[in-house]
């Protein structure tokens, strides 16, 4: 499951990206209402996490951009505001569910769970290619009646690599995406992640493998 939050409080958004991530979710975060615009036209997300006070664009435009395209991905609006005509506008505009500030940790990632599985019904939790699939849920991959577990940094990377086959994905860009701007991991973690997935791909006996784009970066084909 992707998660998308949108909260221009630093570390508050990191913290609900630990919380996250600790129940599996796989997040992305960004601080404003045009990065969060930007990444929804870009990527599949099952859950969209709004605060609606954000510098460049709000919240509940956020909300009403995605609703306008016709997306109805679940989307959670977090606020300051606990006044009912704010909560009512929300609401109005399309969220799904709506939470107050401050809240507690359990509150949160049960409203979130929620909606994942409101969204289960139809979201892809089983992604092909191949003769792979990945289990979205267990963080499986299989193949020929093998499954292999895969920790947290290992499916987010398969993930997205399941997702966009044959795309190239530049190092950079994985390092972004994966560990986040502000992790303190070395770049060549990428290259170690890489390595771990294509030999779980080798002892699976799959026809599909990480290739090297040289100077470029790495890509999924058979």
């Amino acid at each position: 499951m992707r998660i998308l939050i949108a909260e221009d409080e630093v570390e508050l958004a990191k913290g609900l990206k630990f919380l996250l991530e600790k129940n599996k979710f796989t997040v992305d975060v960004v601080y404003d209402g045009a990065e969060a615009l930007e990444h929804f036209g870009c990527q599949d997300y099952d859950v969209v996490i709004l605060d609606i006070m954000m510098p460049k664009v709000n919240g509940l435009e956020v909300l009403k951009n995605i609703r306008a395209a016709g997306s109805g991905v679940p989307i959670l609006m977090l606020t300051a505001k606990a006044e009912i005509e704010d909560r009512v506008a929300g609401l109005e505009a399309g969220a799904d569910d709506y939470l107050p500030k401050p809240f507690a940790s359990p509150e949160f990632i049960a409203r979130v769970k929620a909606l994942s599985r409101r969204n289960a019904g139809y979201t892809e939790l089983c992604l092909s290619f191949g003769n792979v699939q990945l289990d979205c849920n267990r963080y499986e991959l299989t193949c020929k009646d093998q499954s292999v577990r895969l920790n947290n940094k290992e499916f987010q990377l398969m993930e997205l690599f399941m997702r966009n086959p044959r795309f190239v994905f530049s190092t950079a860009h994985l390092m972004d995406k994966i560990w986040g701007q502000d992790s303190e991991a070395d770049i060549n973690v990428v290259w170690t992640y890489v390595g771990f997935l294509r030999k779980k791909l080798k002892e699976l006996e799959a026809d599909i493998e990480i290739r090297t784009a040289r100077g470029a970066g790495y890509f999924l084909d058979l």
